[in-house]
């Protein structure tokens, strides 16, 4: 199969700022979900591993495009590649293996009531996916990024909107991207690219879009959220947005430990600029314990470092300067002051009560090198405070070793999506198990947009009743010949090996 996948991404890519071509794009895209809706699990994983490899083929130019627009500098950025290339194959290896599909066989029984029919129950792919590029992750959340990922290994044509912070990065890897799904024979119109604030809010709209992956800010976020709500088909909008990712250190942790938890604060604050969604924000520690000054040891003379863009760099010292006017909270280390463009490492205080009193003006969140350090008089404040954090990412615990947190991990796992234990959240592994999204508004769904599960957005359940043996996919099939977990009867039957094809 042939495909011109590379021209339609050149000509969408033309109409910076503008919506022209966005119309021939969408309709590639939906004439290319004709083929990947009855595409196999082998099919796109050899898409996928295809671009994985072309991406790796091309990191000596990638990467030193990338550290220009981002100045993320190239160590940090040939890692975030590797990891990006490395999830492609990962959603490679998932849908072969196929439990993703929650593929289900109830034969009839007339013997219930009401009688069953025979129902087999499947995952389908959605449609057509319109992916948002963040600005922090120009690859991993990115053009090939999960969202992208986690679309085409579900079998939806993906349309990408370029990141402004980034567009020479993201026009070559969309060019990579491109040429190797036509290599690989993946039908013309499955990947896109386009750029321009107008045209992504088109994008959003468009009636051929039937679900949007997103990575950015709160504002930005709602707004295209609201806009893939009052369309007149209202579709999926599955944003990630804003966190400020509470962690809470007991006292006893603090008398264990408290120059190796300060030092470690210091390291994930700051860690590229602080401009990590899982950047730990807001930090509670035991009144009287002077742990906001041990970490502002910690830190030291921290240097100014260039940020992704003029615009963050603008929003974070404002966002200082707002918190550091407010007679609750105290400056603890480093210069409220940012020199334009670049941002230093600041270390603030406040107490609990402050929080719980108002906590949308200390909680938002200050995307960069900062921390908030709460001082507590109990626990029982300190989560009080917590709930009134609302929905984060993540959410930390620093305890001792026979300590009950039974009270502290009902608060936790109510706000936050990934709790952590004796850890720091920036770093987000890309697996079966993870979770990368909690509650609003860290996110506008329940899914996650990291790991394999983050297919399940991109996914809708579909039943046959009664159908004829020809008539059903494969994977639903009474002899099973893709191997795949199914829970039939209500018991789950995973093939052995020797059942399950190489």
């Amino acid at each position: 199969m042939t495909s011109t996948a590379t021209t339609t991404t050149t000509a969408a890519s033309a109409s910076t700022d503008r919506v022209d071509g966005l119309d021939d794009v969408a309709a590639g895209a939906r004439a290319a979900f004709a083929t990947t809706v009855a595409s196999t699990a082998a099919d796109r994983a050899t898409w996928l591993t295809a671009v994985a490899d072309a991406l790796d083929a091309a990191a000596d130019e990638l990467v030193p495009l990338a550290d220009e627009e981002s100045h993320l500098g190239t160590a940090r950025l040939t890692g975030e590649l590797a990891r990006t290339t490395a999830q492609l194959r990962l959603f490679a290896t998932a849908i072969v293996e196929g439990s993703y599909l929650e593929a289900t066989i109830d034969h009839p029984d007339p013997t219930t009531t009401p009688p069953r029919p025979d129902l087999r129950r499947i995952l389908r792919p959605l449609g057509p996916v319109a992916v948002f590029s963040a600005s922090n992750f120009p690859f991993a959340f990115s053009v090939a990024g999960g969202d992208t990922a986690s679309a085409l290994a579900a079998g939806c044509p993906v349309i990408v909107k370029g990141h402004s912070a980034h567009p020479r990065l993201s026009r070559r890897t969309a060019e990579v991207v491109a040429g190797a799904l036509a290599a690989a024979g993946a039908p013309d119109g499955i990947f896109g690219h386009v750029e321009g604030r107008e045209t992504g809010v088109a994008l959003v709209r468009h009636p051929e879009i039937r679900a949007v992956g997103f990575t950015g800010s709160l504002h930005g976020g709602r707004a295209l959220f609201d806009l893939a709500s009052s369309r007149p088909d209202p579709i999926p909008f599955y944003g990630e947005l804003s966190a400020v990712n509470p962690v809470l250190i007991t006292a006893s942790a603090l008398d264990a430990r408290a120059d190796e938890l300060a030092a470690g604060l210091a390291a994930s604050f700051t860690l590229g600029a602080g401009q990590f969604c899982t950047n730990p924000g807001v930090v509670f520690a035991p009144a009287g314990s002077d742990f906001a000054a041990r970490v502002a040891s910690a830190v030291g003379a921290a240097a100014s470092v260039p940020m992704l863009t003029d615009g963050i760099a603008a929003a974070f010292a404002s966002g200082l300067e707002a918190l550091a006017a407010r007679d609750d909270v105290s400056v603890v280390a480093g210069d409220v002051a940012q020199q334009p463009g670049t941002a230093s490492a600041v270390v603030l205080s406040t107490t609990a009560s402050a929080v719980r009193a108002d906590p949308g003006a200390l909680l938002a969140e200050c995307f960069g090198p900062s921390t908030l350090v709460v001082e507590y008089d109990d626990v029982d404040d300190a989560l009080a405070a917590i709930r009134a954090v609302g929905g984060s990412l993540t959410a930390t615990v620093h305890a001792e070793p026979g300590e009950d947190l039974t009270g502290i991990l009902a608060v936790l796992t109510e706000v936050a999506g990934r709790v952590l234990f004796a850890g720091w959240p920036t770093g987000v592994a890309v697996s079966w198990a993870q979770q990368h999204g909690g509650p609003w508004p860290s996110t506008t769904s329940i899914h996650t947009s990291v790991g394999v599960t983050a297919l399940r957005r991109f996914l809708r359940p579909v039943a046959y009743q009664d159908a004829p043996e020809s008539a059903l996919p494969l994977e639903l099939r009474d002899e099973n010949a893709l191997g795949i977990p199914r829970r039939v009867d209500g018991v789950l039957v995973v093939p052995t090996a020797d059942r399950h094809p190489s």
